[in-house]
């Protein structure tokens, strides 16, 4: 079925206003979406204070890195999320930038329809390739849907993406590596969700798929300097997801080929018992869960890792204490600093370390559902290399619903430095996207309805 936009060209050309060639390229460009509406979702796990977790998830999950990549050379920030189709709970895969010199956002590029999926664990996941080609990777869900691999037809472009290959990939985490080629970090359901990697000099041609971690399972997130990429999981005993616990540490610089610990010591992969040399902290000996937000490296290169630890896996006081929590290497040894109290498990922030000091960004305070997952965000700064923290500022406030999943663009632009979704947690609402400034003192809310192609984003929280 051709679209309006298409039979308008085709009339055109008929009347010989423009060329084949014009019809052509309509015909093959991407759809767009009239609006930036992100997914929401329940897991539909339900329990005296509520679903295990609910809300506006676009930008979940922290296992989906990068979402977000400032792109200096075009000065743009372009991002993915996951939008609900008319508002509704029908997932589409979308693609966007941030244009800093015009001040501007397209309508969002459609990537990939999930076809009826309304599950925001097939979210997107984001990079750049050297040349400037931009690659979207679609999770899918354990072998009953695939994941899929695009890439625009142009450098900086979201004007038309070609499916470059359909693969078994949940919670892509890719990673370009200039002169080296694609590092994939990657789930799969085989025994349990255990991690993987492939590489592949030009996102089309990949190794095989090779286990680096499979203790019944576990979730990662990862992050990349040059070309060192480190991960952060923990680990699921007997494969259940509601006994998370431990926190671990891997790195490579040489996509694979040798994985080391925080001590640079090269270990042995796939690593398949518990009590092995990237152990960080034994959890599960204290009774504690632990849920992955973020880790970045210091100005040493030594890796800092931001989750929180819970006494359960449902929501309410019976997890609590939860808390905030920092682990930071030292160089001789793990030093771990406890931030503030969490309300919610699945209440999720990013780490930055800047020059000078560290910050996070996060739902720290009481939101307008203060038992579900999110909240109100806050910046929370440390001097001292994350010993101690403060709390900065305010970012959000008297909001109506709860903001959450706040993400940490890949060189992010002081005028695009964090981006996230809200949501209600204890019913089916709107979802709307948001991205501050550094300093957190404006916020911005992408446009809901855009009737035209650009719109300028709106000031929130003023």
């Amino acid at each position: 079925m051709q679209t309006r936009s298409v039979q308008i060209v085709l009339c055109l050309t008929v009347l010989g206003i423009l060329s084949t060639a014009a019809v052509e390229e309509a015909a093959a460009a991407s759809p767009k979406d009239d609006g930036y509406r992100g997914i929401w979702f329940t897991l539909g796990q339900m329990t005296e204070y509520g679903d295990k977790y609910s809300g506006g998830l676009g930008t979940y999950t922290a296992n989906h890195v990068p979402m977000a990549i400032y792109a200096k050379e075009a000065n743009k920030t372009f991002f993915v999320y996951g939008a609900g189709k008319q508002g509704k709970r029908y997932l589409l895969d979308m693609v966007s930038y941030f244009d800093h010199a015009r001040g501007v956002v397209p309508r969002p590029t459609i990537v990939h329809d999930k076809q009826g999926v309304n599950d925001p664990h097939d979210n997107p996941s984001l990079c750049i390739d050297p040349r400037g080609y931009v690659w979207v990777f679609v999770s899918g869900r354990a072998r009953a849907r695939p994941g899929f691999i695009y890439r625009s037809t142009k450098p900086y472009s979201i004007d038309d993406f070609e499916m470059i290959s359909q693969r078994e990939i949940t919670y892509p985490q890719p990673r370009w590596i200039e002169g080296q080629g694609l590092l994939h970090l990657f789930t799969k359901y085989t025994h349990g969700r255990e991690l993987y990697f492939s590489t592949s000099p030009d996102g089309k041609n990949f190794s095989p798929d090779q286990k680096f971690a499979g203790m019944g399972g576990h979730y990662q997130t990862s992050h990349q300097r040059g070309n060192r990429v480190i991960t952060a999981f923990n680990m699921h005993p007997g494969g259940n997801v509601d006994k998370r616990t431990n926190l671990y540490f891997l790195q490579t610089d040489d996509r694979g080929r040798t994985w080391r610990n925080a001590q640079g010591e090269p270990l042995q992969v796939p690593l398949v018992e518990p009590n092995n040399p990237a152990l960080v902290r034994d959890y599960m000996a204290e009774k504690r869960l632990v849920y992955i937000h973020d880790l970045d490296l210091d100005r040493d290169g030594r890796p800092a890792i931001l989750f929180i630890t819970s006494a359960s896996y449902k929501p309410g006081p019976e997890g609590d204490p939860r808390w905030w929590t920092i682990a930071h290497w030292t160089g001789k040894n793990w030093e771990f600093s406890e931030i503030t109290r969490a309300n919610h498990n699945y209440s999720t922030g990013s780490l930055y370390i800047e020059e000078g000091q560290w910050r996070i960004i996060g739902p720290t305070e009481r939101g307008p559902q203060p038992i579900g997952g999110g909240g109100e965000l806050a910046i929370w700064t440390s001097k001292d290399e994350g010993k101690t923290w403060t709390h900065e500022r305010d970012v959000t406030r008297g909001s109506a619903r709860n903001h959450n999943y706040v993400r940490r663009p890949i060189n992010a632009h002081p005028d695009f430095y964090a981006f996230w979704a809200d949501g209600d947690p204890d019913k089916f609402s709107e979802s709307r996207l948001y991205f501050s400034n550094q300093a957190g003192d404006q916020v911005w809310q992408l446009p809901y309805d855009m009737p035209a192609d650009f719109a300028q984003p709106e000031p929130a929280f003023k």
